[in-house]
């Protein structure tokens, strides 16, 4: 653990040398370190660039790579997954990976650091729902790890890469859990690369129908007197966003992708400020580990004959990105270790 701890701070101080540091104390939201990568993304609604932590030089062949982990941030992680990737890349994943974790800044990160224009923002936490960009292209969260997935089945820069780990804890949870469920990841990996969902302690999940958790067990039709929203994007699929296309098999394909559900045992505050207590949420649950449970049991009543998805605990941590993805569980959902041991 010393040695982890201490390459972590090298790791740190190497890429503070590299990264845009602000060149005043940032306001309360604004990020303290900005990526020093950087990640053209072009759609249909634009051009735009997108901030990025990548552990090797992707602009070069990588003869080596096998695998790939992607990371996505919480809210109060933005800065930290930087030096989780750089700890990951240097330690645990070992040789024969790279690591990428991209942010998705805001205006206000922009103007502390003196971004360029050309640098994509979005309204603070709305990348999580797969939002567009505020500037400067309408560009969608999803379409950000679109663009990172094509890069990454590049064979001449990737000729013998077969696995791709797409992760998130908290607000970068809902972004996976989300992308899973209609995004395009099997189509642009294609054959011969899998891809792993790893789902850490989200707030709320995208639900399928217009069942939540019944207050006396199992599942029942939600009352929509009590929450007109209940069941619009971001938790249900109605007013679902221009990049979802038609939703018919949409589940059945969400049922067959390898999804696992982090969990974390002491995550169970209904009072947490950073969680979403909105009424559309509170359907789901009263907190995180009550609603991470509930929808993995609600997938699985669906899908009796069979579910490509896995729940698993870890014990004793509360809301900790670094002590959920470094715990035993964490890793073996990132490396494809011997599963953990859970309830």
């Amino acid at each position: 653990m010393t040695s982890r701890l201490a390459a972590l701070s090298l790791s740190l101080l190497a890429l503070q040398g590299c990264a845009t540091a602000a060149p005043t104390p940032a306001p309360d939201r604004a990020i303290r370190t900005v990526a020093p990568g950087r990640l053209d993304v072009t759609t249909e609604a634009g051009r735009g660039t997108v901030a990025v932590y990548v552990s090797r030089d992707w602009d070069q062949p990588q003869p080596d790579v096998t695998r790939a982990i992607v990371l996505f941030h919480g809210l109060r992680g933005r800065d930290s997954f930087i030096g989780l990737g750089s700890e990951l890349a240097a330690g645990e994943a070992g040789a024969g990976s790279i690591v990428i974790a991209p942010q998705f800044l805001t205006e206000e990160d922009a103007k502390v650091h003196g971004l360029p224009d050309g640098v994509l923002r979005w309204r603070f936490s709305a990348a999580s729902a797969g939002a567009p960009a505020v500037g400067p292209a309408a560009i969608s969260s999803f379409e950000v790890l679109d663009a990172i997935l094509a890069r990454l089945t590049e064979r001449a820069r990737f000729p013998r890469l077969t696995r791709v780990v797409v992760a998130g804890h908290s607000a970068g949870a809902q972004l996976v859990q989300r992308y899973a469920v209609v995004g395009r990841g099997p189509r642009l990996v294609g054959p011969g690369t899998s891809v792993r969902y790893v789902v850490a302690s989200p707030s709320s999940y995208l639900y399928l129908s217009e069942d939540r958790p019944a207050r006396a067990g199992g599942f029942q039709p939600f009352d929509r007197t009590r929450c007109e929203g209940f069941n619009r994007w971001k938790y249900g699929l109605e007013g679902a966003p221009r990049y979802v296309g038609p939703l018919r098999d949409l589940e059945r394909a969400y049922a067959e992708r390898e999804v696992i559900y982090l969990l974390a045992t002491a995550d169970d505050d209904p009072n947490d400020a950073s969680m979403d207590q909105r009424c559309e949420a509170e359907a789901q649950g009263p907190d995180r580990f009550a609603r991470g449970r509930a929808y993995m049991r609600y997938l699985s009543a669906r899908h009796p004959a069979g579910l490509n998805h896995h729940l698993w605990e870890v014990p004793g941590v509360a809301h900790s990105t670094r002590q959920v993805f470094t715990s035993p569980c964490g890793l073996a959902a990132l490396l494809d270790r011997t599963p953990c041991e859970t309830r």
